[in-house]
């Protein structure tokens, strides 16, 4: 077996990896890069039939089930939720510490990748965009206005979001609709794989009490956990939002099998019925609230 990390670092990694394997028989090669910007692209040409990609995404719900009941994942909720779980978090003790290595991630290694692959030289402005993003999580985001608000053009935040987006650090959202009128649909939501960095962006590590984004935060946690849970349960499912003109709304819409179920996030225990025009205008799809009570359910 022959481990190669940060692999999209290296030049013509692609064709190196197969002059391995044509010219060693019996050998494995595990290739772990933090980037898609060039990785998949340079490996997959070379190698068509012979690699396999596996996405891995910070900790999960169902990892930490191996090792902790239902209700100590249920005690460390809000940790998750404030200090994320990308793999280090979990070996410090204290939350100073954690704060350390959340700071000195989002100040450092997070934008290395995207500054030298994606050739871009001005990196407070990428630092920037991240944080208006941060800031707007669970919200539409209008490309335009992000625009005009950092002085610059809608096809330069269209590319820093993508470059985003491969690097691991942010996805997206869809709106939901069958080309209905009063549906939303032209604006994405833009969430992060992990909301301990999304935290650190802005600059906020404070418990759930004494911050007014816990709803935000709620939503972004069920969502990247519940894409999770079926990326390793090989569940192939489209995600989306659901929003009318009107207002009414769901926070994820999944589509799987061509069946749909709608879902709704709240940190209360107060029931929400589904939207009415949900109802009327998807008959057939299911609906749930998902609450602090039934969240490991779901995850």
């Amino acid at each position: 077996m022959v481990f190669i990390d940060e692999a999209q670092r290296i030049p013509e990694i692609g064709l190196t990896l197969k002059i391995i394997l044509d010219n060693f028989q019996n050998i494995k090669v595990l290739v772990t890069g933090s980037s898609a910007l060039n990785l998949a692209s340079n490996v997959s040409e070379p190698l068509t039939g012979r690699a396999y990609t596996y996405k891995l995404y910070p900790i999960s719900q169902q990892e930490l089930r191996q090792t902790l009941t239902p209700f100590e994942q249920a005690n460390v909720l809000e940790e998750r939720m404030v200090f994320g779980s990308y793999p280090e978090i979990f070996s410090l003790e204290g939350q100073e510490a954690k704060r350390i290595y959340l700071d000195n991630l989002v100040n450092g290694y997070l934008y290395k990748d995207i500054l030298e692959l994606g050739n871009v030289r001005n990196s407070t402005k990428i630092a920037d965009l991240l944080k208006l993003l941060a800031f707007q999580i669970s919200s539409e985001v209008s490309v335009s206005e992000v625009g005009s608000a950092l002085g610059l053009s809608k096809t330069a935040i269209e590319r820093y979001i993508d470059l985003l987006e491969k690097s691991f650090v942010i996805f997206r959202l869809t709106g939901f609709s069958r080309n209905l009128r009063k549906e939303v649909s032209k604006m994405d939501k833009i969430f992060f794989y992990d909301t301990g960095v999304r935290n650190a962006v802005i600059g906020n590590l404070n418990i759930l009490q004494n911050r007014d984004d816990g709803g935000k935060l709620w939503e972004n946690f069920l969502i990247v956990e519940r894409m999770k849970k079926q990326k390793y349960s090989s569940t192939l499912s489209a995600h989306y939002f659901w929003r009318l003109h009107s207002g009414a709304e769901l926070d994820l819409v999944e589509e799987t099998g061509g069946e749909l179920a709608g879902f709704e996030f709240t940190l209360s225990e107060k029931h929400r019925a589904a939207p009415k025009s949900w109802i009327a205008t998807y008959p057939r799809t299911t609906y749930k609230m998902i609450n602090r009570n039934n969240w490991q359910e779901f995850v």
